[in-house]
C-alpha cells in the first residue's frame, strides 16, 4: 500500500472529486498542506488578499459552472473565523463549498496555543458538516464524506479543519483505487408528480415559480419545456433568475418586495395556483404580509430538502425532491395529458401576462447630471450582451439592478441572495472569471460594497483575471439610508467627505481610479450619462488587451430612492421615480413600451 503524509492524500482525493482550483492565504499551520499542493500538483491556487475574500471567490467558482466545488484554504485561528462570512453566504444559497483550516497541534488544542480555535465548533451553525480531523488515518474518510455532503441533497458548504501533525504523519493510502461516493438526492415519485400537477387541471391563471434548485440541479432546459408544454407562466426568484430567458414569450418577470418587477407583481397578484420548484419563498419575494401573498391561490412546494416544506407557510401540497427529477416526471405527464386533450388551455391568461409585461414598466431614461442609476442600467443592457455573467452581491445597485438588466442564461445572475455581505462583489467576480475565463463578466458594485475588500483587485492583476467591473458611486450607504428613512432618521449613513488629493471630485471622498490603479488594475470615471457607454465599450476593450479587471466609475446623484415596499408587502410597493409613459422612457426594456 502506498505511504504518504495525510495533507498529500487529502490533495489527491481533491484531484479524484475533480477539484481543479483553490483559492487561499497559506500561513504556519497549513503549510504542510501547501507543501503537497506543490509536490503532488494538479490544483491550481489563486493566492487571495484576505481569507474572506479566498471563501468568496470559491463561491463564485462553484456558482459559474455546473459540477464545480470552489475550494478555499486557510490557516488556524483568524483565517478560519474570516472564512465563516463565506461560509454563511455558501449555505444560505445553497452552494456548496470546502473551506480547509490548518490547526494547533493535537496535544495542543487544550492549552490556548498561538492562534488556536475550535473553528470546527464556530463553523457548524454555517455548514452541512465541520470536523477536527483527529487521528490522521481518518483524513482520508472525512475528505470522502465531505464531498459527498456538499453534493447530496440540499447542496452546501464544509470545513474540515487539519492539526499540523495530523497534516504531517504518514498513512497508507492507494489514490488509484479511490471513487467518490454515490450522491443521494431525493426524487419525485409518479403518483407525487401527478397529484402535484391536477391541480392544474382546477386553475385558471397558474404560474410557476422558478428557484435556485433549478439551476442547482443543472435542470434549466426541463423548466422551459414544462413551461411550453402548459403554456403557464415563468416567475423566476432573484436566486433562479436566468431559468427562463427574460425574452421569452412565459418570462413573466420576478416578485418581490426589492428585487421585483411591476408586471411580475402584478400578475402574480391575479393568479390562481403557484408551482414552486427549487424556491425557499424567501422574504425578498415575498414580503412579510403573508396573507397579500397566499390568499387566493393554492400552492404546491417541491424542494431538495424535506425540512424547507412548509417552513414559511404550509404548501396545500409539497414534495421532497430533486428539481431535475421532478421536473422530469412533471413533463413526462405534461406531454401525455396534453396528448389526451386533458391540459386546460392557458393562452390567454400567457398573454395577459405579457400584456402586462408591455405596459407596467419603470423609466430608465433620464439626462440628469449627476447621474441617475436607471440610466447606468440602461447603458448596460446597450453594452452587454445575453452571452454576459452578473456578479453583483447587496445594496440599491443590486436591486435596481434586478429591476432593469436582462438575463437570458442560467448561472448568468450570480448574486448571494440571502446573506449579502458587502464586499463579496469583487472576489465573487474573480472566481466566477476563473472558472470560465471564456464568458464575459460584469461586476456591479456601490462604493461601499466595492471599498469592503477592494484589495482583491490585486489578486486579478497578478493571476491575469479580465472582467468590466461597473461601479455606481453616490457616497451613501443608499440602501440603508432609504430604510431609515421609515424611522425618520438619516444617521451614519454619509460617506462623502472632500478629498485634499483629489479636489475634482467634490465630496464624492474616495479616489476609486486612483485606489484601483494603484492596485494594478484599469478605471474610467464617468459623469455624464452620455458618455458612459462609450466608456462602457472602452472598458471591455482594455480588459482584453491588458488581462486586468476595468472598473467603470459612474458618479450619481447623491440621493436616488430605488422602487421597494415601504411596509414589506410585495403587493404594496412605492415607485419613487416617474413610470415610463413612452417608448423613449424605457427603451432597453424587454418589451417595447405600449401605450
Amino acid at each position: 500500500m502506498p505511504r504518504m503524509t495525510a495533507a498529500a492524500a487529502a490533495v489527491e482525493i481533491l484531484k479524484r472529486e475533480g477539484v481543479t482550483n483553490a483559492f487561499g492565504v497559506p500561513g504556519a499551520a497549513i503549510n504542510p498542506f501547501y507543501r503537497e499542493l506543490k509536490n503532488v500538483g494538479g490544483v491550481n491556487h489563486t493566492l487571495a488578499r484576505h481569507v474572506e475574500g479566498a471563501s468568496h471567490m470559491a463561491e463564485g467558482y462553484t456558482r459559474a459552472k455546473a459540477g464545480n466545488i470552489g475550494v478555499c484554504i486557510g490557516t488556524s485561528g483568524p483565517a478560519g473565523t474570516d472564512m465563516i462570512t463565506g461560509l454563511y453566504s455558501a449555505i444560505a444559497d445553497s452552494i456548496p463549498i470546502l473551506c480547509i483550516t490548518g490547526q494547533a497541534p493535537v496535544s495542543k488544542l487544550h492549552k490556548e496555543d498561538f492562534q488556536a480555535v475550535d473553528i470546527a465548533t464556530i463553523a457548524k451553525p454555517v455548514t452541512k458538516a465541520a470536523t477536527t480531523v483527529l487521528e490522521a488515518a481518518q483524513v482520508p474518510g472525512v475528505f470522502q464524506q465531505a464531498f459527498h455532503l456538499m453534493r447530496s441533497g440540499r447542496p452546501g458548504p464544509v470545513l474540515i479543519d487539519l492539526p499540523i501533525d495530523v497534516q504531517l504523519t504518514e498513512i497508507e493510502f492507494d489514490p488509484e483505487t479511490y471513487e467518490p461516493l454515490p450522491v443521494y438526492k431525493p426524487r419525485a415519485t409518479r403518483a407525487q408528480a401527478e397529484k402535484a400537477l391536477s391541480f392544474l387541471l382546477e386553475s385558471e391563471r397558474p404560474l410557476i415559480v422558478a428557484g435556485g434548485g433549478i439551476i442547482n440541479a443543472d435542470a434549466t432546459d426541463l423548466l422551459v419545456e414544462l413551461a411550453e408544454l402548459t403554456n403557464i407562466p415563468v416567475i423566476s426568484t432573484l436566486m433562479g433568475w436566468g431559468t427562463i430567458p427574460d425574452d421569452h414569450e412565459l418570462a413573466a418577470g420576478m416578485v418581490g418586495v426589492q428585487t421585483a418587477h411591476r408586471y411580475g407583481n402584478a400578475t402574480f397578484l391575479e393568479s390562481d395556483f403557484v408551482l414552486g420548484i427549487g424556491n425557499r419563498w424567501a422574504n425578498r419575494h415575498t414580503g412579510y404580509n403573508m396573507d397579500a401573498y397566499t390568499k387566493g391561490r393554492k400552492f404546491v412546494h417541491v424542494d431538495v430538502e424535506p425540512t424547507q416544506l412548509g417552513k414559511i407557510f404550509a404548501p396545500d401540497y409539497g414534495i421532497a425532491s430533486d428539481a431535475k427529477a421532478a421536473l422530469e416526471l412533471f413533463v413526462e405527464i405534461a406531454k401525455e395529458w396534453k396528448a389526451a386533450g386533458k391540459l386546460p388551455d392557458f393562452s390567454a391568461w400567457a398573454a395577459s401576462a405579457q400584456e402586462r409585461k408591455a405596459t407596467l414598466q419603470r423609466r430608465t431614461h433620464f439626462e440628469n447630471i449627476p447621474m441617475k442609476p436607471q440610466r447606468v442600467y440602461e447603458e448596460m443592457n446597450k453594452a452587454f450582451g445575453p452571452d454576459t455573467r452578473y456578479v453583483t452581491t447587496i445594496g440599491l445597485s443590486q436591486i435596481a439592478a434586478a429591476q432593469f438588466l436582462h438575463v437570458y442564461k442560467p448561472r448568468h445572475w450570480i448574486n448571494c441572495g440571502q446573506a449579502g455581505p458587502l464586499g463579496w462583489t469583487i472576489p465573487a467576480a474573480i472566481g466566477v472569471a476563473t472558472a470560465d475565463p471564456e464568458t464575459p463578466v460584469v461586476a456591479l458594485s456601490g462604493d461601499y460594497d466595492f471599498q469592503f475588500m477592494i484589495e482583491e483587485l490585486a489578486v486579478a492583476a497578478q493571476h491575469k483575471v479580465p472582467y468590466v467591473h461597473v461601479l455606481v458611486n453616490n457616497a451613501y450607504l443608499g440602501l440603508i439610508r432609504q430604510a431609515q428613512g421609515g424611522l425618520g432618521i438619516n444617521f451614519e449613513v454619509n460617506l462623502e467627505f472632500e478629498n485634499i488629493n483629489t479636489p475634482e471630485i467634490g465630496v464624492y471622498g474616495v479616489d476609486h481610479v486612483k485606489v484601483a490603479e494603484g492596485l494594478g488594475v484599469k478605471a474610467i470615471r464617468v459623469t455624464d450619462p452620455e458618455k458612459l457607454g462609450e466608456a462602457l465599450e472602452e472598458a471591455k476593450k482594455l480588459a482584453v488587451e491588458f488581462q486586468v479587471p476595468v472598473v467603470v466609475e459612474a458618479i450619481l446623484e447623491r440621493i436616488t430612492n430605488i422602487a421597494m415596499s415601504k411596509t414589506v408587502d410585495m403587493s404594496d410597493v412605492t415607485e419613487f421615480e416617474e413610470l415610463a409613459t413612452e417608448p423613449g422612457h424605457a427603451p432597453t426594456a424587454i418589451k417595447a413600451l405600449k401605450v
